[in-house]
């Protein structure tokens, strides 16, 4: 198991855990990256993260991308 950010561009990965306080984690939730879900890094630009989840391309600050575990 490691961090979203740490993984590699391009390649799907299943969430296993969404951590962070329980505002954090609602949020994500709503944003869709929910345990089992499919993701996918997309790109990494700055200190942000581009990711694919449930058909849309969302992006999330490093932090948030470092509480999902893949």
């Amino acid at each position: 198991m490691m961090p979203l950010n740490l993984a590699d561009s391009g390649e799907e990965n299943i969430i296993k855990k969404v951590g962070g306080s329980p505002e954090v984690k609602k949020h994500l939730e709503d944003l869709g990256f929910v345990p089992g879900a499919t993701v996918m890094l997309v790109n990494t630009n700055g200190g942000n993260v581009i990711v694919n989840v449930k058909e849309s391309r969302i992006a999330i600050s490093k932090e948030m991308a470092m509480k999902i575990m893949v």
